[in-house]
């Protein structure tokens, strides 16, 4: 395929080879043409656009099954019960604590073959689902071109059994373009600049969980996004959620946010500008922390904080304390499975991640400056300077 890509073109194949034409959302079109029009302006060669073509493919199709299986099953009458989120800055244990709260065997977690490939209901399904193996063959795919993703985020060697975030839920929605739904396509992370919608997200993102649990053995969810600048919409959504907010240093958190994501994409696109990426992660960090400080909802009585110092100082016992906070019984197995994963996990078993406040003084910051600008924010959580590097 050559020359720019035609969004009626491809959106009249996707209907063409499922057969539907609901696109459950009147202002989807639209949109999905401003995202096709941003991959338009990136310099590719041939193969790189028809690896954008086939990707744009695969989630139009998945989305049109996707909403066609609510026509055929009743999956909106699936009630979400009292579902328990962490939520925080990148980099600051969110990931491990999902981890440790999706092996309680009374707990179910969202599967990266289940929103890589959701159509039709788990459920409905049996054993031996072939998109098991095929998210399997596609997370390896993924780690050999990204292999230095798994220096800081090891989980990756789950395959398609590993836990995404729940913004990988609204993959198909094309309001964001992330790396475990774009790795084929040789461009940058998109995560800002098309329309949002929080509520239409959401919508989404239950759709899926009801999705998920149809006919499946009743358990309590464990979910993990970054939720804090949609606080009014998730609990519109889920008004008996709890939510365990993460708090760490935000110098660290730039620091390990820019080198983890440039060596993501390094797989991707190849040699990354650390000065630029180490501005771009710390303006996001700037505006997530004033989100942070402003926003009225970070007092919610449904919001249990914590500081990630405590975390990583006793896993377990700062996830008993949150399901004390969430009303959830912190059974004897739920506690033998997550201290069997500690022990059978290592963070390092795949190498070292490496990574220094340094990148944020080589783009022409001041350590002293950064942390008196964010000593407000560790002043209200009790977050202490991290003196890493």
């Amino acid at each position: 395929m050559t020359g720019d890509l035609k969004a009626g073109a491809l959106l009249a194949r996707a209907t063409a080879e499922t057969g539907l034409s609901d696109w459950s959302d009147p202002s989807f079109t639209e949109r999905f043409g401003l995202a096709v029009a941003h991959i338009n302006t990136i310099a590719m060669d041939a193969a790189g656009r028809h690896a954008a073509a086939e990707n744009i493919h695969w989630l139009l199709t998945d989305r049109l099954r996707f909403f066609e299986d609510r026509k055929r099953f009743p999956l909106a009458d699936e009630v979400i019960e009292a579902p328990m989120f962490a939520t925080g800055e990148p980099r600051s244990g969110t990931t491990l604590m999902h981890a440790l709260m999706s092996v309680d065997p009374d707990a179910r977690a969202l599967r990266f073959w289940e929103v890589m490939h959701p159509s039709p209901p788990p459920g409905t399904t049996g054993p031996g689902d072939p998109r098991i193996i095929l998210a399997d063959d596609e997370w390896r795919e993924i780690n050999t071109k990204m292999w230095k993703w798994l220096h800081c985020h090891p989980y990756n060697d789950m395959l398609g059994d590993g836990l995404p975030e729940d913004e990988r839920t609204w993959a198909f929605d094309f309001r964001v373009m992330t790396p475990t739904a774009w790795w084929r396509v040789p461009m940058q992370n998109l995560s800002m600049g098309l329309p949002t919608d929080s509520a239409a997200q959401y919508r989404i993102h239950k759709a899926m969980l009801q999705a998920f649990q149809y006919q499946r053995p009743r358990k309590y969810w464990v979910l993990k996004g970054f939720h804090g600048f949609r606080l009014k919409e998730f609990f519109d959504t889920y008004p008996d959620a709890t939510l365990v907010y993460l708090h760490r240093d935000p110098v660290q958190v730039a620091a390990s946010s820019t080198m983890m994501m440039a060596d993501i994409m390094e797989g991707i696109v190849g040699a990354i500008d650390l000065k630029a990426e180490a501005q771009m992660h710390l303006g996001r960090v700037r505006a997530s922390i004033a989100n942070t400080m402003s926003n009225p909802l970070l007092d919610d009585p449904r919001i249990h904080h914590v500081r990630y110092v405590d975390f990583v100082a006793d896993p377990v016992g700062t996830i008993r304390g949150y399901y004390q906070f969430a009303g959830r019984v912190f059974t004897p197995q739920a506690e033998a499975a997550m201290r069997g994963y500690l022990a059978n996990n290592k963070g390092d078993r795949h190498g070292k991640f490496a990574y220094s406040s340094q990148l944020l003084v080589d783009a022409g910051e001041s350590l002293e400056a950064l942390n008196e600008e964010f000593r407000p924010f560790r002043e209200r959580f009790n977050v202490p300077i991290e003196h890493r590097g």
